[in-house]
């Protein structure tokens, strides 16, 4: 305890490191208050109705995780970073099909640039999209939506000058919260979204925590929370589990020195995608439903309306289940090449002269690495299935609406801890004071 202690008051004894750490918080106070903030036009007496009664399950669930509550409250920041999340999708699955895209990405950081440019005005415009559809969502108070027992109106008066007031606010507090997450990136800690889906899942526990003593009493509670701490240790295994790939590098002359001879390795990740390839298939899954609610009420439209509300809503349904859990796998093995492209890396072992053991330079090692690319992300991609499947059967065990310490909610949790306690730490050792994970 003492050890962590001074640990932690060595991460103000550096000012530069200081002041990244108080510039993160002050941002995340400004977003914890931008995401208390209801539009003009919403009812509060519906928000209030809402937070007694709601029992915040489905489709709701995954909405309101990732805005910390926000959406809710129907906040200005309510729509949170889920419109970035989603442009991000597009433009990278964009890179397999537009070649501009991809020799943007190739060209370093002045390609990054530009496609982090397109990726700001998608986001606009998927926020103009996701604010119009939970505008008229949320006015006719859909019960699916909001997990009530009844439909409860946010907007009693609903008008076409308040509706388009209603989606400029959130699409500009959606502005606003991208603009958080890249000042966090680059004069604070850690990596900016990140940071603001960590502070929005933990924003939600203890409500949550709640919500289950209420519905299923203390008993299941602690059960809960047992189980929780069991699979914190489990998740901190797995993100921590890595295959290490041998690399040698052939000794050669340049002048009158000798470089090369040495053996390193290439660390390949148990979970090479982390959370995100959840968060992908969350936000691919929800986008149905939302556009769901612009369909016309009666004919074709009801019959869509009725079947994705029974089952791409229902958390607890087998169609929900297994189309999810064929998203979070599908993803983990797309996200895998991205962040690992076996090509690319032969290539680079190629030309700085090293080589695997046992395997040819070239082609052969490609398909070596391939190969295990494969192999690793088969039980890494399970793993998130299982993980994010949680919920549905605590569902269905303690009969509870809602669950707070899901899989998702805690592998967000670690993994954005892990990593920004990786980045406090690296500023440590190079001032030579002790880290946290030392």
């Amino acid at each position: 305890m003492r050890s962590s202690l001074s640990n932690l008051s060595n991460m103000f004894r550096v000012p530069d490191l200081r002041n990244k750490v108080l510039f993160t918080l002050l941002m995340i106070a400004v977003y914890l208050l931008g995401a208390n903030i209801p539009c003009p036009g919403i009812s509060y007496a519906a928000i209030h109705e809402a937070a007694t009664s709601g029992t915040h399950g489905g489709v709701f669930s995954l909405l309101n995780l990732f805005s910390g509550g926000a959406l809710a409250r129907f906040a200005v920041f309510g729509l949170g970073i889920m419109p970035y999340i989603t442009a991000s999708i597009i433009i990278q699955l964009l890179m397999v099909v537009i070649p501009k895209f991809e020799k943007w990405r190739d060209e370093g950081p002045t390609g990054q640039k530009k496609l982090t440019q397109v990726t700001r005005y998608t986001t606009i415009a998927l926020a103009v999209l996701q604010s119009t559809t939970l505008v008229y969502a949320f006015h006719s108070g859909s019960p699916v939506l909001l997990g009530t027992s009844s439909s409860i109106d946010y907007i009693p008066h609903f008008s076409i000058p308040l509706v388009l007031l209603i989606i400029l606010t959130m699409t500009a507090g959606t502005v606003v919260v991208m603009w958080l997450g890249e000042l966090i990136t680059q004069r604070g800690v850690g990596q900016g979204m990140s940071v603001l889906i960590f502070v929005n899942v933990v924003a939600t526990m203890p409500a949550g925590g709640k919500t289950i003593e209420a519905q299923a009493g203390w008993a299941a509670l602690a059960a809960i929370i047992v189980v929780s701490i069991a699979l914190l240790v489990a998740i901190v295994f797995i993100e921590q589990g890595q295959r290490r790939i041998p690399v040698t590098f052939a000794k050669r002359v340049v002048g009158r020195r000798m470089y090369g001879g040495q053996s390193t390795y290439i660390p390949m990740k148990v979970n090479t995608g982390g959370v995100v390839p959840i968060i992908f298939a969350s936000s691919v899954l929800y986008f149905p439903f939302l556009l769901s609610n612009l369909l016309p009420s009666k004919g074709w439209g009801l019959t869509v309306q009725t079947w994705i509300n029974s089952h791409l809503a229902q958390p607890d349904d087998a169609t929900y289940i297994v189309i999810y859990g064929v998203l979070i796998l599908g993803f983990a093995y797309f996200y895998a090449t991205l962040m690992f492209n076996p090509q690319q890396q032969a290539d680079i072992i190629r030309k700085q002269g090293g080589y695997i053991p046992g395997i040819r330079p070239g082609p052969p090692t490609e398909r070596h690495l391939q190969r295990i690319l494969n192999r690793i992300t088969l039980p890494g991609a399970l793993w998130l299935a299982v993980i994010a499947l949680l919920p549905a059967l605590a569902l269905a065990f303690f009969h509870i609406q809602n669950y707070p310490f899901a899989g998702t909610t805690l592998l967000i949790a670690v993994g954005v801890a892990l990593e920004t306690m990786k980045q406090v730490d690296s500023q440590l050792m190079l001032r030579n004071y002790e880290g946290f994970l030392s």
